[in-house]
């Protein structure tokens, strides 16, 4: 029998599956027929049919599980049990070893993925059938394979789905499944992670890039975790501290690795993100290692030989271009450090895209000293050049800086914090790099307009301001931030006369615009927060009639 040709294999129709492999909305006209298709595929599914027509009626039920008007005379127990039995996810110990299986299991994880994200009765079904401890066990069977990432990959998005639309799932994986070390494990193997100490793994700068399948695994399983782990915060115990450590060190390795794709690297290393803000900030200090020996021979330096003057602790690059900072390995704070400036840079969804990051170092730098004088030195590092405003600029502190105006509260709130924390949650400190009319917001809301520090002990040691700082100090606008030539003062060369009228001018317009509440005269409060000066100044006076009473 002859091969068809090209043209003849052009001309053949496609199958209805191509068709519509991208249609995710349905003409209500067909909608009784759509029904009854579904209908008729579980009929034959619950038949034995070979594996090619059971993937072929699965193909067509996923795309029809998209419409949600479909789903409901269909979503019954029965027919979840039967996706259930060709995805293999019973109670019976089958292995997977028939590879023919696989596109099966695939296609019926797939169809419960659609089905359950778009059917109410479908989720209570799921709990019904107690769903998710199917899917750990499924996880279990295939943990260590190294050629079934699709059947991962769509069980860890079914799992993601359950947990974030049900709580109560959250807790079920968290405690009675050990879902926290068992997804664990799932992102250890898709990045073949080699330990070389109790929270250390070994990077190979030079190795190949994820693989797509490998990227998209872990991507899920991150996802997952993170509702698993949502609350972890609020409930962390001491005996969970080693495997929150553990997860933490596998996130690390996360951030030292690239996907296939930029794009790909970029969501992954977000999901990271995401889940390190879940993980107890005590537990974040695996983020950054000392040196080994063999590291530090590469630069021909010691662990003895590292500067101890504080004012000589100095970021060094080693050969392979590891980011090292007082003796400390600090690559994946950098590649923190990098993809918020990235997130910056793309200059929308500042909300979903950076705020994330900007607490996550906020808090690593809140709890962690060695991470926030590192951070200081990138992101602050000593002025020199103050002939420009703080906000004007590419470096990332002149972008935080224009972010302590953003319209979005949560956006310069959250870009603020982190600067004060940089800078000891000192308001001279923080008034020396930003100026004090981009940290008035936080200066207000901390009640720090009058000037002190935050309420956390940070380590006493002083910052040091360089010999070009010392000698424009002086000249430097305190509202501004930067350096001005001295302008002429207009009221130098009016008479006295002038002075008083254009004073009383002054008084006047500001008591029309009080009057008329366009305007209302502030003060401070002895524990400087902001008041209607009258309230300011009664306070003040209680004061002193108080401490002239003692006297």
């Amino acid at each position: 029998m002859r091969k068809p040709r090209c043209k003849e294999l052009k001309s053949r129709p496609r199958s209805w599956t191509y068709v519509h492999r991208a249609t995710f909305k349905f003409e209500s006209t067909d909608e009784d027929k759509r029904k009854k298709l579904c209908e008729g595929i579980f009929k034959v599914l619950v038949k034995d049919v070979p594996t090619t027509c059971q993937v072929s009626c699965l193909e067509v039920l996923r795309i029809l599980s998209r419409d949600k008007k479909v789903l409901v005379p269909v979503t019954t127990k029965e027919n979840m049990q039967i996706l259930l039995r060709l995805a293999k996810l019973t109670e019976s110990d089958d292995s997977l070893e028939k590879v023919s299986e696989f596109p099966v299991i695939v296609e019926s994880l797939k169809c419960l993925c659609n089905i359950v994200f778009n059917s109410q009765m479908a989720q209570q079904l799921s709990l019904e059938l107690n769903l998710a401890a199917k899917l750990c066990n499924l996880l279990r069977k295939c943990k260590d394979r190294k050629f079934i990432n699709d059947i991962k990959c769509f069980d860890l998005r079914l799992l993601f789905l359950l947990s974030l639309l049900h709580t109560d799932i959250r807790s079920q994986l968290r405690y009675e499944l050990q879902g926290l070390p068992l997804l664990t494990q799932i992102l250890e193997s898709a990045f073949s992670i080699k330990w070389t100490d109790e929270y250390e793994s070994a990077i190979d700068h030079n190795g190949p890039p994820l693989s797509p399948q490998e990227t998209d695994c872990a991507i899920e399983a991150l996802k997952a975790l993170f509702n698993v782990t949502v609350d972890s915060w609020k409930v962390h115990k001491e005996s969970d501290s080693h495997q929150f450590r553990v997860m933490a060190a596998v996130l690390r390795h996360c951030l030292l690795i690239i996907g296939p794709t930029e794009e790909k690297t970029e969501e992954l290393h977000s999901n990271a993100v995401n889940l390190l803000s879940n993980v107890p900030v005590s537990c974040l200090d695996v983020l950054i290692c000392p040196l080994t020996h063999e590291e530090t021979a590469q630069e021909g330096t010691t662990l003895d030989e590292q500067p101890s003057d504080k004012t000589a602790e100095k970021e060094t690059v080693l050969k392979n271009n590891t980011m090292v900072y007082n003796g400390m390995n600090m690559e994946a704070i950098h590649v923190l450090l990098s993809f918020m400036e990235k997130r910056i840079d793309k200059g929308s969804s500042y909300r979903e895209g950076l705020t994330p990051v900007l607490s996550l170092l906020t808090e690593c730098s809140r709890a962690h000293r060695n991470i926030r004088k590192f951070l200081k030195d990138q992101v602050l590092p000593p002025l020199r050049d103050v002939t420009n405003r703080p906000e004007v600029g590419s470096t990332v502190r002149n972008k935080l800086v224009r972010l302590m105006t953003h319209v979005d509260l949560g956006v310069k709130q959250i870009a603020a914090e982190f600067l004060f924390v940089l800078c000891k949650e000192r308001v001279d400190s923080l008034l020396k790099y930003t100026g004090y009319g981009n940290a008035a917001g936080l200066l207000a809301a901390r009640g720090l307009l009058a000037g002190g520090r935050g309420d956390n002990w940070y380590s006493e040691d002083e910052d040091t301001d360089t010999e070009e700082y010392k000698n424009a100090k002086p000249n430097i606008n305190l509202i501004t931030g930067h350096l001005e030539e001295p302008m002429p003062n207009p009221i130098d060369e009016m008479t006295e006369e002038q002075k008083e009228y254009e004073a009383m001018k002054l008084v006047n317009m500001l008591d029309k615009l009080s009057r008329e509440e366009l305007l209302k005269p502030m003060g401070l409060k002895p524990d400087g927060t902001i008041t209607p000066l009258e309230e300011a100044l009664n306070q003040y006076s209680v004061i002193e009639e108080t401490s002239s009473d003692t006297d």
